[in-house]
């Protein structure tokens, strides 16, 4: 497996698949190609069908020199490695091609290109799963975030600590920001008003309510082109953020207790990726607010004093509640349903915590199974219901209409 700084990288929303991994293709091709006359981008299946809501086209016209740009959309074929596929060229004076490429963007803002780079480093790890990883640790008697330390060096702390800042800091902007989002959708922002509700309640709703508002407050930043962080994606950047902010100002925990939660959420997320996929595009919206509210539920259970089977348990049961979710953006922006299933994900990433820690960590579907099964129910959804905006909710929901 990779890096765990892989799931959280720090940019610019609303979609890690449909900005951030774009965005990186075009530096990189530009930077091999820095003296072309022309560009031309043309874009497949799901970045195309849901590119402009997803403001793939703002983010490359802002890349290239301005005025050199062309984009072609072509939503009717799918390139074969992946659905957000996207070639690239460059040419000179005259209309002569000088370069070209294929890239996939296949979720979190990871990139590949065809054919593929030659590996010059191995993986960081050797556990590639979560039998192997506890198995480990109970030999060792290491907790998963020293396992996490010792595959990735202690500059890992650094990197998450910049992360948490801003993480925290998306928080605040979310809660300050009131405008409307962008796009066609004239979606109201609801995390200050969720807040403002939270503080003057009591008891279970106050606490309900600002994880609600929290969580709103990172999707609606990512919504607006704001910088987030993604975990593992930027449509599902809400959920650990809001619940890791509100456990802490409820328990006091210290930010090396967060970093530790933190560096627990990535490696769950670094499974998922791993032996399944983050991407909507490929497995549904159960791929980027499952394993997200896994991640939350696992990084929760770690700050409670969850015993290894429990901490399993809790990310367990954070994906298999959202199994078989579709990806369905109405309008292809990633507002509805996103930014709401960000803030009830976040509600069910901490039951899930706290149900695991109700129980003495036995049970009989395995994390790994249920990653397992998450793959292959999303290899079978109708490729209709994976970010294209064509069925589901986006079929049936009018535009002026708010979830």
């Amino acid at each position: 497996m990779e890096s765990i700084r892989n799931i959280y990288r720090i940019g610019y929303g609303p979609s890690s698949s449909h900005t951030m991994g774009p965005q990186r293709a075009a530096e990189i091709f530009l930077d091999r190609n820095p003296k072309a006359s022309r560009y031309e981008v043309i874009l497949y299946g799901s970045l195309a069908l849901t590119g402009r809501g997803h403001f793939t086209d703002r983010i490359l016209e802002q890349t290239f020199p301005a005025g050199k740009l062309d984009i072609i959309w072509k939503p009717e074929e799918t390139l074969p490695f992946h659905t957000n596929g996207m070639k690239l060229k460059a040419m000179e004076t005259g209309g002569r091609e000088l370069d070209s490429a294929t890239v996939y963007s296949i979720g979190g803002g990871a990139i590949r290109w065809e054919p593929e780079p030659q590996k010059t480093a191995g993986s960081l790890y050797d556990l590639t799963t979560m039998k192997e990883l506890i198995r480990y640790a109970r030999q060792s008697g290491k907790s998963l975030w020293e396992i996490a330390e010792d595959r990735e060096g202690v500059e890992i702390w650094d990197y998450l600590k910049e992360v948490w800042e801003h993480m925290k800091q998306s928080i605040r902007n979310g809660l300050e920001n009131e405008h409307v989002l962008p796009g066609d959708l004239n979606l109201p922002r609801k995390a200050a008003s969720y807040y403002a509700k939270a503080i003057n309640s009591t008891g279970i709703l106050k606490h309900r309510g600002k994880i609600f508002a929290y969580a709103l407050a990172v999707s609606e930043e990512n919504a607006g082109g704001g910088k987030v962080v993604t975990a593992p994606t930027c449509g599902s950047c809400g959920v650990l953020p809001s619940v890791l902010f509100n456990l802490q100002e409820q328990y006091n925990y210290r930010d090396s207790k967060i970093l530790k939660a933190l560096a627990t959420a990535g490696l769950i997320g670094n499974l998922v990726k791993h032996n399944a996929s983050i991407s909507g595009a490929e497995v549904g919206c159960q791929g980027e607010v499952g394993t997200a509210c896994s991640m939350a539920a696992a990084a929760a259970a770690k700050l409670f004093g969850g015993t290894l089977d429990q901490i399993e348990y809790a990310a367990e049961m954070g994906i298999e509640h959202h199994l078989g979710l579709t990806c369905d953006p109405v309008g292809g922006y990633v507002q509805i349903p996103c930014i709401e299933r960000n803030g009830l994900a976040a509600g069910r990433a901490y039951e899930s915590a706290v149900y695991a820690l109700f129980s003495d960590g036995r049970h009989r579907v395995s994390f790994d199974e249920v990653v397992q099964t998450m793959k292959e129910t999303g290899r079978d959804l109708h490729s209709s219901y994976r970010e294209t905006s064509i069925a589901g909710l986006a079929k049936h929901s009018g535009k002026s209409n708010e979830s």
